[in-house]
């Protein structure tokens, strides 16, 4: 027999749970057709002897709506194994929208997901009103992996009520329905599911938090219903209080989400993290899902795989910029920044400033909580490894030793700041949201916070960190694989993915497991209209296979184009 192509002698570790195992794999008209001992010949052969093979990694929670119409890449999601992805998330997205209203969207997706609005103005090449008009346009672009997307509440909110639904005016009946037949068409088109966000935190690029933040009852039962009808689909959300802004939100929002799944049988899938403010709610949450399921009811948490940060610098925010001596510093290039800086008088006086500063701005950009991230990143450092303690162990005062970070690498270094899952200086609570039997992993956010952050590289955190590096209570390399593909796979009702078994799409990675790592990230200015953006790059895939076609080696790629997009229900 000839094969389209055959990896051999590969450590398989196939997506199901079980352990690794020497094997060879064949794909032949882009599906999985062996996995053993493979005979016959290959159009291409690759030797995978000493390297991991695993399954392409499924990403659950993306934001690559826009990007996706200039970018077949999707970078940076491509260079870390993931042959799979879903955006739509958060009740954010460009579809239904009228031919007046393309500025508001994308100042509704600037504000909520740090994306450039200039770049989206520059790079989206609208063509569609509709809901399923925008599947039909993503369907024919070019692109590396294949992409499932949600109707997001937040614009068919906007295009059923105008203004009222821009400013979370209560919808009435009539609304309500008009709301739930778009869902409907774009569940029918091809949709996986529905998306709303609940939480404050998310704002319109004019200060408005998102359409549909405030929904009552009835609105979100109105929209969820549809899956219940059509028996397909997930409702994921961002929930109130999911940044500790509501202690009390995280139970009341719980009741409602295990009563609509309840109802309508589909899963409900809501961001899970561990916030400062009541830094146990998550397991609180745990515990809700756990009785839910016993009620019948499928309640998910999506969980990242690392805490969720920020990335201080010269060229993104920092403390000093909120000095009154800062003043023209802030419209210097990088390189006068730098020398202005360097300059004795100029260090003395900000330092001098940022001690008088105010407790609102150290409670956010804390040295307590700020850690150096090297050309190595480490996104579980330790408590003395601080910004704080590190100066305390130099005999330096803090803000000192901040200052000097801020100019290494002439200026375009980065701190990390820990924003969630990072209470207690360790990843033990993300550890054990992960294991959690309702949970998935998610929340990379591939697509999105491009000025901030860049979390699109957790896959290959999940692999490093998890199950070679960290120094304690690590996981195994088989359980780490099978959340990041089968479960996520799952979460959606992608039978057809995320393991290594004759029937399945040929989505595989293949790994130099010792040499995988992360290299820091870098802030470019590759968007439409130069606009910048934060990417983070990798080292260990020696190949990224999508549909039976090597799309990626060494991280480069290939020229080939073989990514769908996911409709529910074909």
């Amino acid at each position: 027999m000839t094969h389209d192509l055959v990896i051999r002698g590969g450590n398989v570790v196939d997506g199901t749970g079980a352990l690794a195992r020497t094997a060879d794999i064949a794909i032949t008209n882009g599906v999985i057709t062996e996995v053993g001992k493979v005979s016959g010949s290959a159009r291409e052969t690759i030797d995978a002897d000493g390297a991991v093979v695993t399954p392409g990694f499924v990403d659950p929670h993306t934001h690559f709506d826009g990007q996706i119409t200039w970018d077949p890449l999707l970078t940076p999601s491509c260079w870390h194994g993931v042959t799979t992805v879903v955006m739509g998330n958060c009740g954010v997205g460009f579809a239904p929208v009228r031919p007046d209203k393309h500025d508001w969207l994308i100042g509704l997706m600037e504000g909520v997901e740090d994306i450039p609005g200039a770049a989206l103005s520059d790079g989206i090449k609208w063509g569609w009103e509709s809901y399923p008009e925008y599947l039909d346009v993503v369907d024919k672009l070019d692109k590396i992996m294949d992409i499932g997307s949600l109707v997001p509440h937040g614009a068919v909110r906007g295009y059923v009520m105008g203004e009222r639904g821009a400013k979370n005016e209560p919808a009435t009946p009539e609304d309500i329905a008009a709301m739930a037949e778009i869902v409907r068409e774009g569940i029918l088109a091809g949709a996986l599911g529905v998306s709303t966000s609940r939480t404050i935190a998310h704002m319109a690029i004019d200060g408005e938090p998102v359409p549909g933040t405030f929904a009552a009852e009835d609105e979100l039962f109105g929209i969820g219903r549809v899956l219940g009808e059509l028996g397909r689909g997930v409702f994921e959300l961002a929930p109130s209080g999911a940044l500790g802004e509501d202690l009390a939100a995280p139970e009341l929002e719980m009741d409602w989400m295990r009563r609509l799944s309840a109802e309508i049988g589909r899963p409900i899938s809501f961001a899970l993290t561990q916030n400062d403010h009541d830094a146990t709610a998550w397991k609180r949450m745990l515990d809700l899902c756990t009785a839910a399921a016993a009620e019948g009811a499928t309640v998910r948490p999506q969980v990242a795989g690392r805490p969720v940060t920020l990335l201080l610098g010269l060229t993104t925010f920092h403390p000093f910029a909120y000095c009154a001596s800062w003043g023209m510093l802030g419209f210097m290039s990088l390189a006068e920044k730098v020398a202005e800086m360097r300059k004795p008088e100029v260090k003395e006086r900000l330092l001098r400033d940022i001690h008088d500063a105010g407790p609102t701005l150290l409670q956010f950009i804390d040295p307590d909580r700020i850690f150096p991230i090297g050309d190595n990143p480490d996104y579980e450092p330790r408590e003395q490894d601080s910004i704080s303690n590190r100066a305390a162990a130099l005999g330096r005062d803090r803000w000192d030793l901040f200052y000097d970070l801020l100019l290494e690498d002439n200026g375009n270094a980065h701190v990390l700041r820990p924003l969630l899952n990072y209470t207690d200086y360790n990843l033990d609570a993300v550890r054990e949201m992960l294991l959690h039997p309702t949970s998935a992993w998610g929340l990379s956010d591939g697509g999105a916070h491009c000025g901030t952050t860049c979390d699109a590289s957790t896959p290959t955190y999940m692999l490093s960190h998890w199950t070679r590096d960290r120094s304690r209570d690590r996981l195994p390399i088989e359980w780490v694989v099978r959340k990041i593909t089968k479960e996520s796979a799952s979460l959606y009702g992608l039978t057809d993915r995320g393991t290594l078994e004759p029937g399945k799409l040929g989505d595989v990675n293949i790994i130099d497991y010792e040499n995988l790592r992360l290299f820091r990230p870098e802030l470019v200015h590759d968007l439409p209209g130069g606009a910048r953006r934060f990417i983070q790059r990798s080292s260990g895939y020696i190949a990224t296979v999508k549909s039976g076609e090597v799309i990626m080696r060494d991280c480069v790629d290939q020229g080939v184009r073989p990514g769908k997009l996911i409709r529910s229900g074909a």
